[in-house]
């Protein structure tokens, strides 16, 4: 997908629980931010982490998807950058 820009990637680890390692937020094409994207491991993908979009739960249960890709190359390119940041921010701390 051409024209799609990610900036302004900003990573935080957590203590690693059920797979969640990070929380993730960019900007997309400097119009659009997204904030509390979880990163989980998962090595049944290529990259061994996948990504999930914020999720809003009403009183009743039910969950309403606040913001995702809605086609695969915009998600494989977020999922790349914010990976790539991930792991910047891993090598720093680890150094």
């Amino acid at each position: 997908m051409s024209g799609l820009e990610i900036s302004e990637i900003q990573v935080i680890p957590v203590k690693p629980k059920e797979g969640l390692v990070a929380f993730a937020s960019c900007i997309v094409n400097k119009a659009l931010y997204i904030g509390n994207i979880a990163i989980y491991t998962s090595p049944s993908t290529q990259e061994g982490f996948r990504l999930v979009y914020p999720v809003k739960t009403l009183p009743n249960g039910k969950e309403i998807n606040c913001v995702h890709p809605i086609n695969k190359e915009a998600g494989e390119a977020i999922l790349k950058e914010i990976i790539r940041k991930f792991r910047e921010v891993i090598l720093k701390a680890t150094g």
